[in-house]
């Protein structure tokens, strides 16, 4: 059975690209075929930790959702790029990082609709065991489609009152969509804070499972989304952490 993992914040900036490259990374060397959609159309940014550049972009989900052609045409198999540790495989699906194409979807919007259709295609076309949605950030219909039809939502936040309020609405609309898993993940946080003490407070705070505290790393920031982190640094303390989540989501 298939799973929908969307990895969503209230606020840009918190690391949810990361997060779900990561996620789909980690999935991928246990074996299991990953899909990655980027529904972030207005700026879309995860084809760069995969190493898939503009020019290689035939495609993308931009013209799936305005007919010009079916999903799995949108998908590039990254997973040759990404080493030979990966057992199964992984599917990106890009949104255009073309200013003119950009500047379209803010002016035109597009069939919020096709995209449950386009999902729904990409698990079935592909063979997929796992289908991760990177979304726009905040709410709107878009990002509630994509946490409608979640297994699970992974939500990410930093020690900040703009992200915690944030997260306290989206928490709230998630439980009114009766999203099956709901899972945590507090990033950046600076290392002079007690780890532990941030899991127990986030959790009692939101009532809602912390699966990881993510410690501001200084590789993470040098590695300026060149590539994937857990395969660059497999034994740091980051991708452990990235692990856990990986983890508990397979669970």
């Amino acid at each position: 059975m298939s799973k929908i993992i969307s990895v969503h914040s209230f606020r840009g900036g918190t690391g949810k690209s990361n997060t779900s490259a990561n996620l789909a990374y980690l999935c991928a060397v246990s074996g299991l075929r990953v899909g990655v959609v980027d529904t972030d159309i207005q700026s879309p940014g995860i084809h760069v930790l995969f190493g898939l550049d503009e020019e290689h972009m035939v495609r993308s989900l931009n013209d799936y959702l305005w007919g010009k052609c079916a999903i799995e045409e949108t998908a590039y198999d990254v997973t040759a790029s990404l080493g030979a540790e990966i057992k199964g495989s992984i599917y990106l699906i890009p949104s255009s990082i073309k200013a003119g194409e950009i500047a379209r979807v803010l002016r035109e919007g597009y069939d919020v609709g096709l995209l449950n259709d386009g999902f729904e295609a990409l698990i079935e076309k592909l063979k997929l065991d796992m289908l991760v949605i990177d979304t726009h950030p905040g709410l709107n219909e878009e990002t509630l489609l994509s946490i409608a039809i979640s297994d699970t939502l992974v939500l990410i936040l930093r020690p900040d009152q703009q992200d915690y309020q944030g997260t306290s609405v989206t928490v709230e609309v998630a439980r009114k969509l009766d999203v099956p898993q709901m899972l945590l993940m507090v990033n950046k946080v600076p290392e002079t804070y007690d780890m532990n003490v941030v899991k127990q407070e986030v959790e009692k705070n939101y009532n809602c499972e912390v699966v990881a505290v993510i410690p501001h790393s200084n590789d993470l920031m040098s590695l300026a989304s060149s590539g994937i982190f857990s395969q660059k640094y497999p034994d740091h303390p980051v991708t452990q952490k990235y692990q856990q989540l990986a983890n508990r989501v397979l669970a």
